[in-house]
């Protein structure tokens, strides 16, 4: 896990996180970028970065189905397990806790594998719909939730 911790979201500090990446993965090795359609992933300065940098290929989430993407399930664990166990009486001390989540994570890191194949997923979604409103239903059961992933062993 590759972490950065900025107090701003914007296109500069994404570029700076763009940066640490390309120094800290080894060369040769393609980056895979899984984004939400966030503006500050799609300004002229990331639109003029990307491109210079071939190795670096962004992947968007559709908008609100962050619970495809795996990311979101690291982001939870840190939440519940280290997050809200903690009493942080500064950003600085919250910061501090994030950067040990990192570094412990790394001593240990096992990756988020699906279990299940997209076909599989869809079809299930394709199951959920609403009689009364023929609308499906996983809008509504599905936001920030993996039920279809686990932590690998």
């Amino acid at each position: 896990m590759i972490g950065s911790l900025h107090r701003r979201h914007r296109a500069e500090e994404f570029k700076k996180f763009l940066i640490k990446l390309d120094q800290e993965v080894p060369q040769g090795l393609d980056v895979h970028l899984v984004l939400d359609n966030y503006a500050t992933h799609k300004t002229p300065a990331i639109k003029t970065w990307l491109p210079a940098h071939p190795r670096f290929h962004p992947h968007f989430t559709p908008t609100g189905s962050s619970w495809l993407n795996l990311v979101e399930r690291w982001f939870a664990e840190l939440t519940n397990k280290q997050i809200r166990r903690g009493v942080h009486r500064s950003v600085q001390a919250l910061e501090k806790d994030i950067r040990a989540w990192i570094a412990a994570w790394n001593t240990d890191p096992r990756p988020y594998v699906w279990t299940k194949t997209a076909d599989q997923i869809l079809e299930r979604l394709a199951g959920a719909v609403r009689p009364e409103a023929g609308q499906p239903l996983f809008a509504m059961r599905w936001p920030g939730r993996v039920a279809s992933c686990r932590r690998c062993a």
